[in-house]
């Protein structure tokens, strides 16, 4: 019978006690849990009699081609957090040997392991306008704990991951790919995309600029890598950091406004439902601004709004191109579905423009 495939991770990590001579060290048997929610990476609870339960993930290496660099930058920000006395809470890091956290196996898997928060919970959606502003807020928080954290020591973990002209060349790129039969359905998004090429332009206008400066951004800001306390459903921390990188200030604040202020989610299909919510839109930026205005530069707070249609744009993009390339980087579980994100994505930015028009006479 073949062992799991964390095994000799989770007896690597859990037998080492730094704080313990090696002929003192005592050897444990552990209880492993295996963890639902990430799409990237595997977790697993990884608890035993002798020692207090961590998580152990395993990195994937399809995704993050250099685990060295995604460690690195998590050891960076930690350590940053906690000396520099910066108020943020980020999970302890876990060695498996003195100044040692990732583990690299025989066959190449690389894992990691962290502090196990016991009163931690994730929420999946912001059922509320208030779980959004507070969403909002602790990423807010955790990039202004940032603000005078060298930025340039942190490596790129997925390159352009972010940068709107490299989406719009792939999409262009895909435009001359050989699926011939699936252009004709996608030609009329094909042209709303290439007339709203304007927020490439601008794109490009923030990363020539020195008035958009470079900060600490988590890069998937969303709901479920928060973790609320299950005791008193305030926030505890941020997770997930693996996508913390250098970016711009839309980054965060728009992947906010794309996934908590959207009346349904990337995978609905009934357009003609989907919308902006009012209530959760100015929950968001509210509770952004209210930690970050100090830290933004007045031409970051002149297009604050801008951040929704950036990413929302940026994400029609990616689901469209990757539609034409035949479905070759998103998961799908019927042949359409990337059709049917790209136009949900373009539905909702449509929505955005005719909302921020109307609201706060915002001119595009």
């Amino acid at each position: 019978m073949s062992q799991p495939i964390y095994q000799q991770a989770v007896l690597t990590f859990g037998n080492y006690h730094p704080d313990l001579p090696i002929a003192e060290q005592e050897f444990s048997e552990f209880t492993v849990t295996t963890l639902s929610g990430g799409l990237i990476n595997r977790t697993y609870k990884v608890e035993s009699p002798l020692s207090v339960p961590f998580l152990l993930q395993q990195i994937n290496q399809q995704v993050f081609t250099n685990p060295k660099d995604v460690q690195k930058n998590y050891v960076l920000l930690s350590q940053y957090a906690e000396f520099e006395f910066t108020g943020l809470k980020l999970p302890w890091v876990k060695e498996y040997a003195p100044m040692k956290s990732l583990y690299r196996e025989e066959q190449g898997d690389c894992w990691r392991a962290f502090e196990f928060i016991e009163d931690g919970k994730m929420l999946n959606i912001a059922e509320m306008p208030s779980q959004a502003k507070a969403t909002a807020k602790a990423f807010a928080k955790f990039t202004a704990a940032f603000d005078d954290f060298n930025v340039g020591m942190l490596k790129e973990t997925i390159p352009d991951f972010h940068n709107l002209s490299h989406r719009y060349r792939q999409f262009e790129e895909a435009l001359q790919g050989e699926l011939y039969e699936r252009m004709p359905k996608a030609m009329p998004l094909i042209d709303e995309l290439k007339k709203r090429e304007r927020y490439k332009f601008f794109y490009e206008e923030i990363a020539d600029s020195v008035e958009f400066p470079k900060r600490v951004m988590h890069h998937d800001a969303k709901i479920a890598n928060i973790l609320f306390s299950k005791t008193t459903g305030k926030v505890i921390c941020p997770v997930d950091l693996d996508t913390t990188m250098p970016g711009y200030f839309f980054s965060d604040l728009g992947d906010m406004i794309r996934s908590m202020s959207c009346s349904a989610d990337e995978n609905n299909t009934d357009f003609d439902n989907l919308g902006i919510r009012k209530k959760y839109y100015e929950a968001i930026i509210e509770g952004y601004m209210s930690i970050m205005e100090k830290q933004l530069t007045l031409p970051e707070k002149k297009y604050i709004h801008y951040s929704g249609l950036l990413i929302i744009y940026m994400q029609s993009l990616r689901f469209l191109s990757d539609y034409l390339n035949g479905d070759v980087y998103y998961k799908t579980i019927y042949p359409e579905q990337n059709f049917d994100r790209a136009k949900n994505q373009l539905t909702l930015l449509q929505r955005l423009e005719e909302f921020l028009s109307a609201e706060y006479d915002f001119k595009m």
